[in-house]
């Protein structure tokens, strides 16, 4: 088994995660009791109630919280994989020069379990981001349920390509478990 494989993939979660992470504390500075920050009339009956202000707070919680999660099981997994004795040292040649790649003993189910694990906190860190940003829109915009046409013109795509994004991460981690 290619461990450098591995830690190359534990390094993009932690990297990945780290940026989103970096935008949950962006959204979780921001005020959303500034009346300055909506376009909405406060009068209006699209204004947002204290109930999508919590929602969001909870959701930017929420997603800081699977994303750290995430991070820390792929900094773990990929911490025993570099504290592992390994039993070979083998030469791969590329066109760029010549590198050292180091093979261990791993358990290869926990190794897999780990990674799963980690992706799925990054996959529930990406759905409890998405649901604060959907409330974003409506503190800035107007509530969906009132019909805001700028609220549902922000949300639809949202809605449709983040799922459909995470849908790919997931096929593609489960296909590359299967090789």
């Amino acid at each position: 088994m290619t461990t450098s494989i591995h830690v190359t993939a534990l390094d993009s979660v932690v990297n990945v995660n780290s940026l989103f992470t970096l935008a949950v504390f962006i959204g979780l500075a921001w005020n959303p009791y500034d009346p300055s920050n909506t376009l909405v009339d406060p009068n209006s009956r699209c204004a947002p109630t204290s109930k999508i202000a919590e929602d969001l707070i909870k959701f930017h919680v929420y997603s800081f919280s699977s994303f750290l999660f995430s991070s820390l099981i792929a900094l773990a997994i990929k911490q025993a994989i570099k504290l592992a004795k390994p039993h070979t040292f083998n030469i791969h040649v590329t066109f760029r020069g010549s590198e050292f790649l180091e093979h261990v003993d791993v358990n290869k189910t926990l190794l897999r379990v780990g990674m799963v694990v980690s992706g799925a906190g990054s996959v529930a860190g990406c759905v409890f981001l998405m649901l604060a940003l959907v409330n974003v829109v409506q503190i800035k915009v107007g509530t969906l349920a009132c019909g805001s046409g700028h609220a549902f013109a922000a949300v639809v795509p949202l809605v449709i390509l983040v799922p459909l994004a995470l849908l790919i991460y997931v096929c593609v981690g489960l296909y590359a478990f299967t090789r």
